[in-house]
């Protein structure tokens, strides 16, 4: 049913249940053991087990594969090898096969299967397979490549504004800087995983998966099967920060298994597929520069930026923000792909912007050191009227100011010592960094079905996810909220490609573009109900289970069993206007004066992202991102082996992530504003935004303990300790 929205309509602006802090709904399903991952599901009789095997080169062909102890293994059912086995095609945003053979284009791209009644009796013949393969020269070393890198297709990946050249040479205070940041690994609690099974020519697949109708089309494409024919059913995800975006070769390898095998299939991916089998952050290197005047006005301003991956497109864009975050009349972004035989990059929370921020918001802290100006004054003094890379659009909302000037307030960042190493506590060397933030708030298409039951229950249905991000509890909210029920008269379906389709979770869109369509939905619900008992919905108040329409009012029971489809789409609104989320982001450091190690002592993110739905869960969001820019800034990095092309450190023992005692102390604060442009609830999500910054935040302050600048991501001791200053 085609939606048009209520006129003057305010229903959310008196904030009852949608903007108020609330427990997760499905918290208690979690925390006792009973959220049915896919792993765990046993909602298909005799399923066996599979185990994938990974190629073991990085590129070149397979010229052999003998499967026979395998197959003689006991308890094995099947496998599934790439010499017996027709090849499969790419899926949506597959950048290689997912089932490789006989031609190999990445290290543990998926060769074959081995099917058995047990998991141990499946790992055990997947290693009597044996393979020998032709080795060909890769390239696996962005550094090396970068330099002939040609430019990212597509229209935007150059953009100039006035003359850069001219107006930096010009500029009496320059900074010129390279920056560079590590390929990084999807670190997920629940690895990827799927149970499938085939009832005639139809597949079902019980998966890990953000973007189930995205799935259900791209296995159809990937098994030459008519999409129609592919159901996807994802209620709980344990982690996906864009790593479950897209169908990965679990889903495909547990499909053509079930097949063979004449039954349900189950597959987890080992945890050393996540980093070379699954996808990744890119690697990237940036070249930034910038002229000012000597008040701190930006002239001109500059970011260029390389990375790689298999296709020779779809890189890591760092320079996203850069359009969006200062003023400054003459400008020259650029972006650059080159093609690596590495296994394939892809999103990871806050794609471009996670570590365009590492480098941009660095650049502006070193601009204000060669000027001897305040950090947050800087950014300040920068502030744009109208968006610089595209001068003529507005701001829907903007309000990255009063995030810095009441993040300092909070963060008492008065009392950051401005000269470089002189703050001391003891031992450690203290210093405080700041960075702006920016992630821009994209808007999906996103559908639901809503039924009012005879008792007067709630019950949404759409295939919208919930990664552990809070879907269940904001759609229950808004459903609550419009139909003017309590919480818990209100049941949530999700994950389920049979219901109408969503936005999915990713790109920081699914919070806000969900919720409106489920409003959509119960806005109609609400109209049937109307029609049904003779009032103008539109113009009615439903509260606490009852309708009041002018004199009248009615008992939403009166209204029977109903049900009603509704959808949010989004025309061109975005021709005219940008919409972002923004952030002052502050942290304070130690550094120890003897050893070089970096502590984070607290931090603060201020965060402007319209109204905030669940301030519970939204709060939780945003830590967890300040959590992964740590990483990203102290220790997470991909180690490549430039000879063979794999990821050397891929499993939790080699690839160091935070934990708890990392960091003790976060805050998040967010402001009180809404969006009027956006969606009906006012909200443009803000799950991203919360990396974008505090890693450069930290990198600032690792400077303003020591005096020392380190350009390179992670910023790991061995990079500064020989430049500490001597302890006295």
């Amino acid at each position: 049913m085609k939606f048009e929205a209520p006129a003057g309509s305010n229903l959310f602006d008196r904030s009852q249940i949608v903007g108020k802090s609330t427990p997760r709904i499905d918290g208690p399903l979690k925390t006792t053991g009973q959220a049915p991952y896919a792993y765990e599901r046993h909602d298909m009789a005799n399923q066996a087990y599979g185990w994938v095997v990974g190629s073991a080169i990085a590129k070149g062909l397979i010229a052999s594969m003998d499967v026979s102890d395998a197959q003689s293994a006991p308890g094995v059912i099947a496998i599934v090898s790439a010499p017996d086995t027709k090849p499969v095609g790419k899926g949506i945003a597959n950048n290689a096969p997912l089932f490789g053979g006989p031609e190999i284009a990445h290290y543990h791209q998926a060769i074959a299967c081995v099917v058995a009644e047990t998991f141990e009796q499946a790992r055990y013949a997947a290693s009597l397979i044996r393979t020998t393969y032709d080795r060909s020269q890769g390239a696996f070393d962005l550094a090396k490549v970068a330099p002939d890198a040609p430019l990212a297709k597509g229209d935007d990946s150059k953009s100039t504004l006035g003359d850069f050249d001219a107006a930096f040479a010009a500029a009496p205070v320059k900074l010129d800087a390279r920056y560079t940041t590590p390929d990084e690994s999807h670190a997920m609690m629940e690895p990827h995983a799927t149970i499938a099974a085939w009832e005639g020519d139809k597949l079902t697949l019980l998966t890990s998966n953000q973007m189930v109708a995205w799935a259900k089309q791209s296995m159809g494409k990937i098994l030459g099967i008519d999409p129609a024919n592919v159901r996807i059913d994802s209620p709980f995800i344990g982690g996906g920060f864009g790593g479950k975006l897209f169908i990965r070769a679990d889903a495909v390898m547990a499909a053509l298994a079930a097949k063979k095998a004449g039954r349900p299939v189950k597959i987890a991916l080992q945890r050393p597929l996540i980093a070379n089998n699954t996808t990744h952050r890119h690697a990237t290197i940036q070249h930034i520069r910038i002229g000012a005047e000597k008040d701190g006005k930006i002239t001109a301003i500059s970011h260029e930026n390389w990375s790689g991956n298999q296709n020779g497109k779809n890189g890591e864009d760092a320079t996203l923000q850069t359009p969006k975050l200062y003023a400054g009349a003459n400008r020259l972004t650029a972006n650059y792909v080159a093609t690596l035989d590495l296994p394939e990059g892809n999103a990871m929370r806050a794609p471009g912007e996670a570590v365009g921020h590492l480098a941009l918001e660095v650049a502006m802290d070193e601009l204000a050191e060669k000027l001897g100006m305040d950090p947050v004054e800087l950014r300040i003094v920068n502030e744009p009227k109208m968006v610089p890379g595209s001068p003529e659009k507005k701001f829907s909302d903007r309000n990255l100011v009063r995030c810095l000037r009441e993040g300092a307030e909070r963060f008492g960042w008065s009392r950051r010592s401005k000269t470089p190493g002189s703050m001391r506590d003891g031992r450690w060397l203290i210093g405080m960094g700041v960075a702006a933030g920016y992630r821009a708030g994209p808007t999906e298409a996103s559908g639901a079905h809503v039924k009012l039951d005879a008792d007067g229950r709630i019950t949404v249905e759409t295939d919208m996810t919930d990664i552990g991000t809070g879907s269940y509890t904001i759609i229950a909210q808004t459903a609550a909220e419009t139909m003017g029920v309590s919480l818990d008269q209100v049941k949530v379906e999700l994950g389920d490609s049979r219901y109408p389709k969503s936005s999915g979770s990713g790109g920081q869109w699914g919070a806000a573009s969900s919720t409106a369509g489920v409003y959509a939905a119960c806005v109609n619900l609400r109209r049937a109900i109307g029609e049904k008992l003779g009032f103008d919905a539109d113009a009615a108040t439903f509260e606490d289970g009852s309708i009041r329409s002018g004199n009248r009012s009615y008992k939403l029971t009166e209204a029977g069993a109903l049900s009603a489809d509704g959808e949010m789409t989004y025309g061109d609104f975005k021709d005219d206007y940008d919409v972002g989320t923004y952030a002052g982001h502050f942290v304070e450091v130690g550094v120890d004066a003897y050893t070089g190690v970096t502590r984070i002592r607290r931090m603060l993110s201020v965060c402007d992202a319209g109204r905030i739905l669940n301030p519970l869960s939204a709060r939780s969001q945003v830590i967890g991102a300040m959590v992964m820019s740590a990483g990203a800034a102290l220790m997470e990095e991909l180690a490549v082996d430039p000879r063979f092309g794999f990821f050397v450190n891929h499993d939790l023992a080699g690839y160091e992530v935070p934990v708890h005692a990392d960091i003790p102390t976060q805050d998040v604060v967010f402001l009180d504003t809404l969006d009027d442009i956006v969606t009906p609830m006012k909200a443009k999500g803000v799950g991203e935004l919360g990396i974008c910054g505090p890693g450069s935040a930290i990198a600032n302050a690792i400077y303003n303990a020591t005096g020392i600048r380190i350009r390179d991501y992670p910023l790991t001791l061995e990079k500064y300790l020989s430049e500490m200053p001597a302890v006295a």
